[in-house]
């Protein structure tokens, strides 16, 4: 089955300053790593992103918040919080990362199928209906799934996180939604403060969201443990007919920002688990969007045998 790759160079322009751990370097890091490895470069099928229109993002988020990021943005504002710095083309980048998730559902949903990853940034699974936050200006991953249900008619999206961080935006958008289930492990207590066990949404959505928060220093197949009698529970009754992945590679043991313990090997294995149900209830649908990550010289290697494992 293909896998398509989305990557722009554009993603680069994002300037977040040379001492910020969400920095350009993260994605030149990557394509170092693929470069390198020519088998599976070759193996891969690039794909051109198109940015997301207004509407798209409003599918996820306010009109007056995406209006106030530009306005910000435009006036030469530095910071939409402490965590979050912007630069001049900060807006059309996050326009384009958000258009790179849309266009990985398009080609993932195409009658020939397949995967897909997107190698962009900035990440987006803290940033909620009203609010960018932790890095994150529009919600890359929720944006994906909504634009998958309003255009391809897709009726249930699985979204799996595995960020050292819990994905409160994602959690949040679609919190009273059972259309769209949405899964994280992450380390706890850690930022944002969210995500705890008995956080399982409410109204409709009440019992399609499920959080494992993990101590730091969770052992690696502890860790892997968890996640695939997770995703067991989650498929006796949920059947997806596709899968998405916010694809947060800060949960590798040697990653400045977490204290989790996983290695890449466990990345491909957890790949492979979200594979099994994308193979029998989706069609093998499966997209992957780069969240958090931020030891340069691990991420590539993260990234590749999560590419590897799609195959």
């Amino acid at each position: 089955m293909a896998v398509h790759l989305l990557y722009d160079e554009t993603f680069l322009r994002h300037d977040t300053g040379e001492m910020h751990f969400e920095t350009s370097r993260r994605l030149k890091s990557v394509t170092a790593a693929l470069d390198a490895d020519q088998n599976l470069a070759q193996r891969l099928h690039r794909v051109t992103s198109r940015p997301a229109t207004m509407q798209d993002l409003q599918r996820c988020h306010s009109e007056e918040m995406i209006r106030d990021i530009r306005t910000f943005i435009d006036h030469g504002g530095t910071h939409l919080d402490t965590d979050t710095p912007v630069s001049e083309n900060s807006f059309d980048v996050a326009c384009l990362a958000a258009g790179a998730a849309i266009t990985a559902v398009d080609c993932t949903m195409a009658e020939s199928g397949g995967r897909a990853f997107v190698l962009s940034r900035p990440p987006g699974h803290h940033a909620t209906p009203y609010r960018p936050m932790g890095f994150c200006l529009f919600n890359n991953v929720a944006i994906a799934a909504r634009y998958a249900q309003a255009i391809h008619g897709v009726e249930k999206v699985l979204i799996v996180d595995w960020d050292v961080h819990h994905g409160n935006g994602t959690q949040e958008i679609f919190w009273a939604d059972d259309s769209v289930f949405f899964f994280s492990t992450h380390q706890s207590p850690h930022y944002p403060g969210t995500g705890a066990r008995e956080d399982v949404g409410e109204g409709k959505g009440s019992g399609y969201t499920l959080n494992i928060p993990l101590q730091a220093g969770t052992p690696a197949n502890s860790h892997r443990q968890v996640f695939t009698d997770a995703l067991k529970e989650i498929e006796s009754r949920f059947h997806p007919q596709l899968v998405i992945v916010s694809a947060g590679f800060d949960s590798h043991r040697g990653d400045p920002l977490g204290r989790l313990m996983l290695e890449d090997e466990d990345f491909a294995e957890m790949t492979k688990d979200v594979l099994k149900i994308a193979d029998k209830h989706s069609g093998g649908r499966v997209v992957s969007i780069l969240e958090g990550g931020y030891n340069l010289d691990l991420l590539g290697g993260s990234v590749r045998s999560h590419l590897s494992a799609l195959f």
